[in-house]
């Protein structure tokens, strides 16, 4: 519901605030006072294209602002708090126009774009005027209302669940087929590769211990001669090191004996003796296990050229080689899953498919038997609004199918997209022996606007959206068709918060609340004014609008009358 509505320096607004009520509330005045920059205003605010043009003269900005509150549970309130909203204080939006061009939109005090206001708006209020623009009028919105007016909304839902999974399974299928026949010659190169590093055995820190024995082996006769006499001068040879040390050893054990502060020095020279024969020992092993092989060192070479080769096909390091090879055995089993995965998609594309087609086929059969009803009943209510004879028709036609649609998006030559199989137009001839037009064709203005409200009427509790403005829904009318249109919006008001502007003082009788707006000149501005009217204020709003210019008695009490009468039926 529409609460509260701001405006300032706005076309000849400067500064004005209204404040809406529920049930059915009426804006009258002067033509030209500002009731359509009113129904601007609102239209701004729920999205519409904002022009620098809009701005005040001398201003800089204009700003509009409205706040809604929203039942809780409401399709307005889901939508709304899937965006992050807290509604506990109702829906702030606010628009600020400037003349650089350069606009700004607020929702609840937060920065938001046109994405996220277009994505919400929808559920707060819905604009009916005489136009071309409005949203009954559109044949892509007829699908919508009929599915309304049969209760199909959740049936339509569970279409739209079914096809976006159809849409994702085929996109899935494709993917998976695509990349299927693109990786052939990628197979290849990852099965030589994963072959050559299998075939090579190839051994962490291989490269290192083979460097180390290919070095072994090429100084293999030096190494040999070296440590050779190393040994000999150690512990073989006369004068040998260890022989030395021995009998440094006893001669400082006979001294120890004198002294025995040598006693450690003693000790450490008979360890060191021992450790000395310890390492010609060690050595003597060594030169065992000296090899001198030309036929291994050849082979040793061989294989660190092939090691060092596949570290640089493989990113440098043994380590590399071994996680390239892990890798392309994964990609190789993810690639050999491929057919049976895409085999797998089918079979669950062609489920979803037959489950689509159901669903579609239930959709379309239960909307030809609504599109009679609604049809009947559209009739009906413009007989009531002086439209009798009118003939009016849904009219069904397929989807059209593209050229490479997809089989799975194709029921009995109809494409399937989220609302089904259906394309509908709602057609109508006012008068008789006319031939059936399409709705927005209709030329006059009056008909139009008693044609939306008899849809909007019909919708009724079934209208998605918490307030309704009618903008000059008394287009071409007057007189009884006039009253009768009142009653109707005082109907609608039960279900909705309907607001209307409106020249005739027969439909604004039924209101519950009439704001009339006014504008005067002050110091060399034309300015804005709303008044909520009630008693006698209001009496001679409506003896105006009865009466022209000049007011009379005799209208006075004709809108008094007309007041008095409701007010006893009420």
């Amino acid at each position: 519901m529409l609460r509260e509505l701001s405006i300032k320096n706005f076309a000849i607004i400067d500064d004005l605030s209204i404040r809406f009520e529920g049930g059915f509330t009426v804006l009258t005045g002067e033509t030209g006072a500002g009731k359509s920059i009113i129904i601007n205003a609102v239209n701004l605010i729920l999205g519409s294209r904002a022009s620098p043009e809009l701005i005040r003269t001398s201003e800089e900005t204009a700003e509009l602002e409205a706040l809604f509150e929203v039942p809780s549970h409401s399709p307005a309130a889901t939508v709304a708090e899937t965006q992050g909203l807290d509604l506990s204080e109702g829906l702030l939006i606010r628009r600020i126009i400037q003349k650089n061009g350069r606009h700004r939109i607020y929702i609840n005090g937060r920065m938001a774009s046109m994405q996220m206001l277009s994505s919400i708006n929808q559920h707060f209020a819905s604009i009916s005027g005489q136009h071309a623009h409005q949203g009954l009028l559109k044949a892509e919105q007829h699908l919508f209302v009929l599915d309304q007016f049969g209760g199909l909304s959740d049936l339509r839902g569970r279409v739209s669940d079914c096809y976006q999974q159809v849409v994702a399974l085929i996109s899935e299928w494709a993917a998976l087929k695509l990349q299927d026949s693109e990786q052939a010659k990628h197979r290849e190169l990852l099965e030589f590769q994963y072959n050559e590093i299998q075939q090579s055995g190839v051994a962490p820190d291989e490269d290192e211990e083979l460097e180390q024995e290919r070095q072994r082996l090429r100084h293999a006769q030096q190494l040999y001669e070296t440590v050779n006499r190393c040994v000999d001068r150690l512990y073989g040879g006369e004068g040998a090191v260890v022989e030395r040390v021995t009998e440094a050893a006893k001669e400082l054990q006979t001294l120890s004996n004198i002294d025995s502060s040598l006693t450690p020095a003693t000790e450490r020279v008979h360890e060191a003796s021992y450790q000395l024969e310890d390492i010609a020992h060690d050595l003597r092993s060594y030169l065992n296990r000296v090899v001198f092989d030309n036929e291994r060192l050849e082979a040793v070479e061989l294989r660190l050229d092939l090691l060092q080769r596949l570290k640089r096909k493989y990113g440098g390091s043994l380590e590399s080689v071994l996680a390239h090879g892990r890798e392309t055995e994964e990609e190789l089993k993810l690639i050999s899953s491929l057919p049976e995965k895409i085999a797998d998609a089918e079979q669950r594309l062609d489920q979803i498919y037959k489950a689509l087609c159901k669903l579609s086929r239930e959709l379309s059969d239960k909307r030809k038997k609504t599109a009679k009803q609604l049809s009947k009943k559209v009739q009906q209510e413009l007989a009531t609004l002086e439209m009798s004879g009118t003939r009016f028709e849904v009219r069904f036609k397929p989807n059209p199918v593209g050229e490479d649609a997809d089989p799975h998006l194709v029921l009995d030559n109809s494409g399937i997209d989220s609302t089904g199989i259906d394309r509908v137009d709602f057609l109508i001839a006012p008068n008789v022996g006319e031939d059936l037009r399409p709705l927005a064709q209709i030329a006059s203005g009056g008909e139009l606007s008693r044609i939306v409200l008899a849809l909007k009427g019909i919708l009724g509790t079934k209208e998605s959206v918490e307030t309704l403005i009618f903008d000059e829904v008394d287009a071409g009318i007057g007189g009884g068709v006039a009253e009768v249109v009142g009653q109707k919006l005082k109907t609608l008001a039960g279900f909705h918060q309907v607001v209307c502007i409106t020249h005739l003082a027969q439909i604004a009788q039924f209101a519950t609340h009439h704001l009339k707006i006014a504008k005067k000149v002050y110091k060399g501005r034309t300015r804005t004014k709303m008044t909520l009217l009630h008693g006698e204020e209001r009496v001679k709003e409506m003896a105006r609008m009865l009466g022209g210019v000049k007011v009379t008695k005799k209208t006075l009490d004709h809108a008094r009358e007309m007041l008095e009468e409701l007010k006893i039926e009420n």
